[in-house]
């Protein structure tokens, strides 16, 4: 099972005594979520799993890593190797997520406007604590979603969404290339390009569709940063502040519109438009119109 799931061989420990183990999986798009609990002696085996990109979260108990010279006495979320790599675990409770690495790459390439990108991630820990507890909340929440069942998971646009928001956190969380690129200064964007209103054109015509900074900036003509530049200077927001307003401003047309006797819920509405996360769509809702969203569907 451990081999199945998390790509780790030859496990070895003291079988003596009672032991026992419980593995959950789940997944969204390219996204994985995995999670065992594992009681009993203290274990260890051989990992390694190309192509993926793995970041674990300990719930409780503990887990050692070790590649060539380093060594890594995981807490929080930390990266797991890419090559091989040796752990070792005690009393383990631990949530994985799994990314498929060309995608984050892709990802990190349209961010940029690179098609020559070579992502590499170059530490396990966060760059910053706080980053850290960023990315363990949305991992949190993701997981809540996946186990729920909720019939808003079939909506291809909130899927798109949920996947797009976990890589771009990835990629702003652990050191990386990416991020080493994204430091360096951002060429003025020329006045009266056009780029701007192309890219407002564009997104006000795919408000319902998987669109990202990437697809954006295509349209606009311009390189991400650019248009991000561009929008920031003429805008006041960015491309992806002014995609959510946008579908903000159709949650709210929607909630205006429908019955609530039909059985309609906000929390339905909201995923048509992509906001995954309730709590946070209310407090966006609650600040552009002044009430809460289910104050509006029911009046």
């Amino acid at each position: 099972m451990l081999e199945q799931v998390y790509a780790v061989q030859g496990a070895r420990g003291g079988w003596d005594g009672d032991f026992s183990m419980r593995v959950s999986t789940a997944g969204v798009g390219t996204v994985g979520l995995e999670r065992v609990c594992w009681q009993g002696a203290p274990a260890g085996g051989v990992g390694e799993h190309p192509g993926v990109l793995r970041v674990g979260q300990v719930l409780a108990g503990t887990v050692d890593v070790s590649s060539g010279r380093d060594a890594l006495v995981c807490q929080g979320p930390f990266l797991l190797p890419q090559g091989p790599y040796l752990s070792r675990w005690e009393g383990l409770d631990i949530l994985t997520a799994s990314l498929d690495a060309a995608v984050v790459r892709d990802q990190a390439r349209a961010l940029l406007g690179s098609e020559t990108l070579r992502l590499e991630f170059t530490g396990a820990i966060p760059v910053s604590p706080a980053l850290g507890r960023f990315w363990s909340a949305g991992l949190t929440h993701l997981g809540r979603t996946l186990q729920s069942g909720d019939e808003v998971m079939s909506n291809p646009l909130l899927r798109a969404e949920m996947t797009r928001s976990l890589v771009t956190a990835l990629l702003h969380t652990f050191p990386n290339s990416f991020l080493e690129r994204l430091r360096a200064p951002v060429p003025a964007p020329r006045i009266g390009s056009g780029g701007v209103r192309r890219a407002v054109a564009f997104i006000d015509a795919h408000l319902s569709e998987p669109i990202g900074l990437a697809e954006i900036a295509a349209a606009a003509r311009m390189s991400p940063r650019g248009l991000q530049a561009a929008f920031r200077r003429e805008k006041e927001t960015t491309p992806l502040g002014y995609l959510r307003a946008g579908r903000l401003e159709a949650a709210h047309a929607d909630l205006v519109a429908a019955d609530p006797a039909t059985g309609v819920s906000v929390a339905v509405i909201a995923a048509r438009w992509g906001f995954a996360h309730p709590g946070r769509f209310a407090a966006a809702y609650r600040d552009r119109y002044g009430q809460a969203p289910s104050a509006t569907l029911h009046t």
